[in-house]
């Protein structure tokens, strides 16, 4: 007989009694709202049992369930090892089809596939939250910063001071690395990395970070904008950044129970110790780190250090450590230079008042633009000193570096006025550079002004204390270095109803 759907155990029962008071299957179908096909499967279930109306009003609802829905009878065919089919899963390339596969070739009679992956399902839901995820061996690392930030205190002043904690979780193994830092910063970001690389001895195929900052500029699920030094290194490492989305705590599940677990296992313990350093603290947060990782975890009953064993081998090679590097954005100046920290480096002159890419460490600095390098140079951290490769230069500045001595002899060439307003801006310009690009600027006017109309303007500039590049140009510009401006503005100020100067000096009094 084909089983009817299960009735609560009430409605089993007014079946009963409906039943016991002798109305037909229909009658107590109407009033049950139920099928009379299935009034009928639960009536000849209690005429079959051979129980007494009697009886059945004293039974329990599990024993009035034994009664007509007896358990059906367990399956001859082998359940699939579950644990097995979890762990492989976690291997590059393996399916559940495939597991399947080789099921079927030690078990002929087993499951079918859809079966095999319903159970595999069902049992794959008792598991702890954190391991519904199929993570491939070698394939994601979680990173983020803590919360909770442990605290060191300075031995002399006695100051308590918070510093961060950097924490790494494996997908597979969720073999896990911690480390402190003083700070969020983009180099403390980095360098946690290459320290996270070099404890695991590989690099993993993805890197998941929150949206900090330091690793992420801009945040967007589709295209985010990944920091320049930050994909720089992934490059290095050959390695991808792939970005959990904003308020998203799902996405990266490792790292939320990585950095709560280091908070439990490894700040806690430590609670009541005192560190004077921050190279004290990481000493005593690699010892709780070891501990953590060797202990067994529930449900799989393996510690995470034995997990990584096998995950070890599927992360890519270690290179040699990357060196940090910073990116920033510029607009190269009039003087085909660029500024680094306050020193200048040229580019060719062609990208004047275009933007490139400088990318720059403690030894080189590369420029860039349009992806394409244009330009090289050693690292100098002399404060307003220029960096100059001639073949930058056009034609007509080579053989002149810009330095405030080489611009003085320059000036002197088209005449004193120029030097002596060259002079004034370059003392009275609170930055070196701007004083110096003025400079520059107003010789530069010689090339396209004759040198005796620069000397005029210069001198022009110079009696009504204009002190700026733009103010020359101007006045070359408007034809204005031999115009008695002063004349023109008297006569054009000149009515009767203005006094005028002469007035105030007492002749028309």
């Amino acid at each position: 007989m084909k089983r009817k759907r299960k009735l609560d155990m009430r409605t089993v029962k007014e079946i009963i009694r409906l039943f016991n008071s002798g109305l037909s299957n229909r009658k107590i179908a109407l009033s049950c709202n139920i099928s009379p096909t299935t009034v009928s499967f639960y009536i000849n279930r209690f005429k079959s049992s051979g129980t007494t109306y009697g009886a059945f009003i004293s039974l329990t609802d599990e024993e009035i369930k034994a009664l007509f829905l007896p358990e059906a009878p367990k399956p001859l065919r082998p359940l699939p090892d579950m644990e097995y089919i979890h762990s492989e899963l976690k291997r590059k390339g393996v399916t559940l089809y495939l597991l399947w596969e080789e099921y079927m070739m030690n078990n002929p009679a087993g499951y079918r596939y859809t079966q095999f992956c319903c159970h595999y399902g069902r049992w794959k839901k008792t598991l702890n939250p954190v391991m519904r995820f199929n993570h491939k061996m070698g394939e994601k690392v979680f990173v983020d910063f803590s919360g909770f930030k442990p605290k060191i205190k300075n031995p002399v002043t006695g100051e308590i001071t918070e510093v961060e904690l950097f924490v790494g979780v494996l997908g597979a193994s969720s073999y896990t690395f911690a480390y402190a830092v003083t700070c969020q910063s983009l180099e403390s970001w980095i360098n946690c990395h290459i320290k996270m690389f070099e404890f695991f001895g590989g690099v993993p195929a993805a890197i998941v970070p929150d949206n900090l900052k330091s690793g992420v500029t801009r945040a967007n699920y589709y295209d985010p904008e990944i920091n320049p030094t930050y994909l720089e290194m992934s490059l290095h490492y050959d390695t991808v950044i792939i970005p959990a989305r904003p308020c998203k705590p799902k996405d990266k599940p490792k790292a939320e129970n990585g950095v709560l677990n280091s908070q439990r296992r490894i700040l806690a313990p430590l609670r009541d110790k005192t560190f004077f350093s921050i190279e004290e603290l990481n000493l005593a947060i690699a010892a709780e780190l070891k501990d953590y990782n060797d202990r067994p975890m529930q449900k799989i009953l393996k510690s995470r250090t034995e997990l990584f064993k096998e995950e070890k081998l599927h992360l890519k090679p270690l290179p040699e450590r990357y060196e940090l590097s910073f990116w920033k954005r510029a607009k190269v100046g009039i003087d085909y230079h660029v500024d680094v920290n306050g020193t200048h480096y040229s580019v060719p002159y062609q990208l004047i008042h275009r933007d490139v890419d400088i990318c720059y460490n403690h030894e080189l600095i590369k420029i860039y633009h349009n992806s394409k390098i244009i330009a090289s140079h050693e690292r100098s951290f002399t404060k307003s000193y220029f960096v100059t490769s001639p073949e930058h230069m056009p034609a007509s500045h080579r053989g002149i570096f810009i330095t405030p001595e080489k611009i003085m002899e320059e000036s002197l060439k088209i005449g004193s006025n120029t030097a002596l307003l060259i002079e004034k801006i370059m003392e009275d310009r609170r930055s070196p550079e701007s004083s110096l690009r003025s400079a520059l600027g107003i010789i530069r006017l010689n090339g396209k002004y004759p040198a005796a109309r620069v000397e005029a303007a210069c001198g022009k500039a110079l009696n009504f204390s204009l002190y700026r590049y733009r103010n020359v140009k101007n006045i070359l510009d408007k034809n204005l270095e031999n115009d008695f401006i002063e004349n023109k503005l008297e006569n054009k100020i000149a009515h009767e109803n203005i006094r005028g100067a002469e007035y105030y000096k007492g002749e028309l009094c």
